[in-house]
């Protein structure tokens, strides 16, 4: 290695000169140190050392420095003069200088502390989760290919579902008639839930990315940066819930009630909030296709065992603990029971009323409900923090 050659300007000795105004550290072939000190004015530091150094021709006026060094440093010159530029550096006063502060400023000062940090970041945890939030927020407000997108979709999907569906919910005199009504809020999760878990993991993944290398310059902790992807998606899958659930549940025909009303937005609310099971499969697997593979599998097992094709009453003992694991089964339970598990109408072709028809068939319970509303939020809040968890733990940089 020579550095010498770095100093070879491209013109003229003033812009040798121009670095001047720092000092310089001069290595010859190998790395060994010939000059470590100030550069000086058009090199005037340089010139004198060297100069002083017996057998070195002088530098004519107007000679390049640059130029001057680099022949007087030579192998050649060294063996010629019979000296060792390295031994001589080690032997200067320059270099004694050198040593000597090296050790004045590497020696603490009698009164000082030792550096100490007592948090890994400057900022707090509030404050950091702040940061990533307002990051989040202009990315998704930045976004409307996905933002806006899945706005206009649920609308799409209310309409369609509304039209389908037309007053389905006012009809319970039939066991049929329940069937239909739950038929369609089992086809409202299914597509809006899944689409919504779906169309969130590609953008997880991009932020993902540059989580990564904000991570590594050590600007905000992986659970501030978790908890902001998380509560970005709140506000956006509410208004989802409004627009969905205002249409649907009108042109249905659900009871009008307040209680009733309430119930279907909740569970509508934590079907939409499915995007949390979507982050989690990107969190857990290293790439967005890996991921949609896996979530995928899940889906199919989760329609499978949703209470609406096998109800649980006929789900098969040994099959039966997975209806209780299913997310899906739980929205079902909450939207059916909620809706029809108090109706003590007798019913046309079973001589037993809606209430009974509902507990015995599906084994719902409407004083259940309560306890249902905090499995499924419960649920959401695992997948939300096996997100947290996995992207503050696992790291499929390949880099």
């Amino acid at each position: 290695m020579d550095l010498r050659a770095d100093l070879t300007p491209q013109s003229s000795s003033s812009c040798f000169g121009l670095v001047g105004r720092t000092d310089l550290v001069l290595l010859k072939r190998g790395g060994e140190e010939i000059y470590v000190g100030p550069l000086g004015h058009h090199a005037s530091g340089l010139i004198k050392y060297f100069e002083g150094i017996k057998g070195t021709s002088k530098i004519t006026d107007g000679y390049n420095p640059a130029t001057w060094m680099l022949e007087v440093t030579s192998p050649s010159q060294e063996s010629a003069f019979g000296v060792n530029f390295a031994e001589l550096y080690r032997s200067s006063d320059l270099y004694r200088r050198n040593k000597a502060l090296i050790k004045e400023l590497s020696t603490p000062a009698s009164d000082s502390k030792d550096l100490f940090f007592p948090t890994v970041y400057s900022q707090s945890f509030f404050s950091q989760f702040m940061a990533c939030q307002w990051k989040q927020h202009l990315s998704y407000w930045r976004n409307p290919k996905y933002t806006a997108v899945r706005l206009i979709f649920t609308t799409f999907m209310a309409l369609m579902f509304g039209t389908v569906f037309w007053n389905f919910g006012s009809k319970r005199r039939m066991r049929q008639d329940l069937h239909n009504a739950m038929g369609s809020m089992y086809a409202a999760v299914i597509f809006i839930g899944v689409q919504n878990a779906a169309a969130v993991q590609p953008v997880v993944a991009i932020e993902r990315t540059f989580f990564y290398r904000e991570r590594a310059a050590g600007m905000y902790s992986a659970l501030s940066y978790a908890f902001g992807q998380i509560v970005i998606e709140l506000p956006y899958v509410f208004v989802q819930t409004i627009i969905y659930g205002v249409i649907v549940y009108g042109m249905i025909g659900f009871e009008w009630t307040a209680a009733k009303f309430f119930w279907y937005l909740f569970f509508m609310y934590f079907t939409l909030l499915y995007t949390t099971y979507g982050m989690m499969t990107i969190a857990v697997t290293p790439n967005q296709h890996i991921a949609a593979i896996v979530s995928s599998a899940f889906y199919n097992i989760w329609n499978l065992f949703s209470g609406f094709v096998i109800p649980k009453t006929r789900i098969p003992v040994w099959w039966r603990w997975y209806y209780y694991i299913c997310p899906v089964a739980w929205t079902l339970y909450g939207l059916l029971a909620s809706q029809f598990g108090d109706i003590k109408e007798e019913m046309l072709d079973t001589n037993v009323t809606v209430e009974e028809f509902i507990r015995g068939y599906y084994g719902f319970r409407h004083d259940f409900v309560g306890y249902v509303a905090i499995i499924i939020v419960g649920v959401a809040t695992l997948f939300a923090f096996i997100f947290a968890f996995s992207i503050k733990v696992f790291n499929f940089q390949k880099r």
